[in-house]
């Protein structure tokens, strides 16, 4: 898996952690890091809406969006993951009419354990209509009030995908079986 800081929806800065996690605990809320796909060098321009670099959807390997939980969750009823994206406001920033591009389903509180994925997808092509947008955020809805939980959410080239089976042990094989050439 090929990470990059730069690509992390939850970034831990704007607190006392740098454990590039967050913890939503009720409601809807957003990441603590908008992810900008603007490009720096002024060509295309940045500003006026444009200069939105294209993340390769559709490539080989695609760029990818992986959320896990690091710590499970407790008093809550369920979270839901959207990633959305906005276009440039002309002056360097979101123009604040975020587009939903991407919505998990509602994972269970008790499914919200230390190692669940809550997204492992394919980042998605802009929604019909949408125009390509140069930011990206993760926005958490959640069912309930957690009183502990937290996740960490990025965007990743070649995510681990390896099942792990319900012994915890990488494609369900039980500890200390040898498979034969």
């Amino acid at each position: 898996m090929i990470r990059d800081a730069l690509l992390q929806f939850a970034n831990g800065l704007n607190g006392a952690t740098t454990s590039f996690t967050d913890s939503p605990v009720t409601g809807t809320e957003v990441a603590t890091n908008i992810i900008d796909l603007g490009v720096n060098s002024g060509v295309p321009s940045s500003a006026n809406g444009g200069g939105a670099r294209d993340i390769g959807t559709g490539d080989d390997p695609s760029l990818e969006l992986s959320a896990l939980v690091t710590t499970a969750f407790a008093g809550g009823t369920s979270l839901q993951l959207q990633l959305q994206g906005a276009v440039d406001n002309g002056s360097g920033a979101p123009s604040g009419t975020w587009t939903t591009m991407w919505t998990s389903p509602a994972v269970v509180e008790a499914s919200l354990v230390a190692g669940m994925q809550l997204a492992n997808i394919v980042v998605p092509r802009p929604a019909a209509g949408q125009a390509l947008p140069r930011f990206l955020r993760l926005q958490y809805i959640t069912v309930g009030t957690h009183t502990a939980g937290a996740l960490t959410a990025e965007i990743i080239l070649d995510r681990d995908d390896q099942v792990v089976g319900t012994t915890g042990v990488y494609s369900g094989y039980p500890a200390g079986l040898t498979v034969a050439n």
